[in-house]
């Protein structure tokens, strides 16, 4: 079982940066084995994909939305996953969760990850 908390997100203006994290508490189990993903959520949407990393951290995938500006990563010593997100956009306030998928190399869908944290809120001005 592993719990997720993310910090680092707040108000920013258009065009500035933040730098999300999201801490793993793993019982029996090594952060290691986890793919991990981020998600957001604005208001009156559903959730959607930002971006996810496989265990090793060796493979990334972002969706189309955030490409370019968004980057993934992870310290397996730290149990950390981190997303840097630069050139920020009114369009990307949302709650951006982060999700844990057991043995798995990262996916788009929010069906494939078993454990979620309770979100950051991240709101661009414009």
């Amino acid at each position: 079982q592993v719990q997720l908390v993310e910090s680092g997100g707040g108000l920013v203006q258009a065009g500035a940066s933040l730098r999300l994290s999201c801490a793993a508490s793993v019982s029996g189990r090594a952060f290691s084995r986890y793919g991990m993903g981020w998600f957001r959520q604005a208001p009156g949407k559903e959730r959607e994909f930002a971006a996810a990393i496989s265990r090793s951290g060796g493979w990334t995938y972002y969706a189309d939305s955030v490409k370019g500006r968004f980057t993934i990563s992870r310290d397996n010593a730290k149990n950390t996953v981190f997303l840097q997100m630069n050139s920020l956009k009114p369009e990307d306030t949302a709650v951006y969760y982060c999700a844990a998928q057991y043995s798995g190399s990262g996916s788009s869908s929010p069906s494939d990850y078993a454990s979620w944290g309770q979100g950051t809120q991240v709101t661009v001005s414009s």
